[in-house]
C-alpha cells in the first residue's frame, strides 16, 4: 500500500506532465483507477509508467487516471492513444509492463496485441 504522500507525488508529477505536454502531446495514456484497479495494483502501474517516462525523458505524454474501466477481470487496465491513432486498451497491465508499454506502443508505434483488450 502507498502512502499518501506517495500518492500526492505521483500526482503532482501526472499533472506537471499534463501541463508541460499540453496540445501537442505525442500521446497519450490513462490508467483505471476505479476500486478494483487500485486493489489489483493500478497505483504502483501508474507509478512506473510515470518512471519510465521520466527515465527516457519522454515529456510530451500526458498521463492521466480515470474511474473504472468496467472490466474488473483484466485490471489494471490502461489505455494508450498515439496522437490520432485509435484508443488501444490494455489489460493485465502490472509494473513489469510500463517500461514495454511504452517502448513498443508509445515509441514505436507498435500496438501489444497480447496484451490487448478487446
Amino acid at each position: 500500500m502507498k502512502s499518501l504522500e506517495e500518492l500526492q507525488k505521483i500526482k503532482e508529477r501526472a499533472l506537471q506532465r499534463r501541463k508541460l505536454a499540453g496540445e501537442g502531446a505525442r500521446a497519450r495514456i490513462v490508467v483505471a483507477m476505479g476500486t478494483t484497479g487500485i486493489a489489483a495494483g493500478a497505483r504502483d502501474t501508474m507509478a512506473a509508467i510515470l518512471k519510465e517516462l521520466e527515465k527516457r525523458g519522454i515529456t510530451d505524454v500526458v498521463v492521466t487516471q480515470t474511474g473504472s474501466a468496467g472490466m474488473s477481470t483484466y485490471e489494471p487496465v490502461v489505455q494508450v492513444q498515439v496522437g490520432d491513432g485509435e484508443l488501444i486498451t490494455y489489460g493485465n497491465v502490472d509494473a513489469s509492463r510500463a517500461a514495454t508499454l511504452i517502448g513498443k506502443h508509445v515509441l514505436g508505434g507498435e500496438i501489444v496485441a497480447e496484451w490487448q483488450v478487446q
